[in-house]
C-alpha cells in the first residue's frame, strides 16, 4: 500500500480524534479535581490540531 502525503494526512487526523476522545474521557470520569479540566482542554486542543490536518489534505 503506498502511502502518499494526504493518507498520512489522514491517519494522522484519526489517530488525533482517537486520543482527543481517549483524554476528554480520562477527565470526564478518571479525574474529579483539577487535573480532569486539564485532560479534557488538551484533548479538546487535539480536536482542533485534528481538524487543521484534515484542513491540509489535498492542499500540501
Amino acid at each position: 500500500m503506498a502511502m502518499n502525503k494526504n493518507t498520512v494526512l489522514a491517519w494522522a487526523t484519526v489517530l488525533m480524534i482517537i486520543m482527543g476522545v481517549i483524554l476528554i474521557l480520562m477527565g470526564a470520569y478518571r479525574y474529579d479535581d483539577v487535573a480532569g479540566w486539564g485532560f479534557a482542554t488538551v484533548g479538546i486542543g487535539f480536536f482542533a490540531i485534528a481538524w487543521v490536518f484534515n484542513a491540509l489534505k489535498g492542499r500540501v
